[in-house]
């Protein structure tokens, strides 16, 4: 018998998967956790499958749920696409977003496909800066939203996650293993002084082996296993690794990705790219990574 899949349980599936819980999911949709819950329910009483694993602490997908989720985002997508396609509510305008460059990837990209297919006649200009730098921009109004990265949040402030620094290098490197360690940062990098203050507590020597505004640059030499850098854990590139130092470099402090603007600008337009921001920074940091082994 043909079974049809309901893309509004189909939404609260994906809201549950990328959020990681019945309860954010349900503050994401505006719907009670018991209503998520049935409509889970159904949906694997429909398909016959379990798409959740509740055995441990948290919730996991199955590697049915895993195969549905693919197939669900795009549905969703697509439902999305055609009703603002077909009703034309004739969104249009500009909005200003900016983003730190090192948190650029993996979310904003897939928050920019969303938006567009939500809202094909609105721009989003994308400005990539430093915090400081998108702070001060975000002050004189030519940003209408920003996100940051901070230790600490101002009042006006919203914290998306809060994730810890690593240690990046390059797949296989040994530059991590070096001393003095060789450092590559940006010039108006604000974790580098956490960084320097963690490498002084663990009296390890360090140099400064690269020193610029080009975050090519730093991706290069790390790359090169020419020195090391750091990120938001989750945010780096697929070409670059996590180093499993064993212990051979110190922990770094926690960074918060904060978002400015969403309480103050309110509309359809600007609620939505909230919303699709938190969602994606939701999931930052939980991607499955390689690390550089310690031994």
């Amino acid at each position: 018998m043909l079974r049809n899949l309901d893309v509004t349980t189909l939404r609260s599936f994906v809201a549950v998967a990328e959020s990681g819980g019945v309860t954010r999911a349900a503050g994401f949709l505006h719907l009670t956790q018991s209503a998520v819950s049935m409509q889970l329910k159904r949906l694997e009483e429909l398909l016959d499958v379990k798409l959740f694993d509740r055995s441990g602490r948290g919730i996991a997908l199955t590697a049915e749920g895993e195969q549905l989720l693919f197939y669900a985002r795009r549905m969703v997508v697509l439902n999305d696409e055609a009703v603002t396609r077909l009703t034309d509510q004739a969104f249009e305008g500009e909005i200003t977003l900016g983003v730190p460059h090192d948190i650029v990837y993996p979310a904003i990209p897939m928050v920019l496909k969303q938006f567009h297919a939500a809202f094909p006649r609105v721009k989003v200009q994308l400005i990539s800066s430093y915090t400081r730098a998108l702070k001060a921009e975000f002050g004189r109004g030519a940003c209408d939203m920003i996100l940051t990265t901070e230790t600490g949040i101002d009042d006006n402030g919203e914290e998306l996650c809060v994730r810890p620094l690593c240690w990046i290098g390059a797949p296989g490197g040994s530059a991590w293993r070096q001393r003095p360690l060789r450092l590559a940062f940006g010039r108006h990098c604000t974790f580098r002084p956490h960084v320097v203050e963690a490498l002084d507590q663990a009296r390890i020597d360090w140099e400064l082996a690269v020193e610029t505004d080009s975050d090519r640059t730093i991706e290069a030499t790390v790359s090169a296993d020419l020195a090391v850098h750091t990120m938001i854990e989750g945010t780096e590139p697929p070409h670059l690794d996590r180093i499993d130092h064993g212990g051979a470099l110190p922990e770094l402090p926690f960074q918060r990705i904060n978002l400015y603007g969403a309480a103050t600008l309110r509309g359809e337009l600007h609620d939505s790219l909230a919303e699709y921001l938190r969602r994606a920074f939701v999931r930052v940091g939980s991607n499955k990574v390689r690390v550089l082994a310690a031994s």
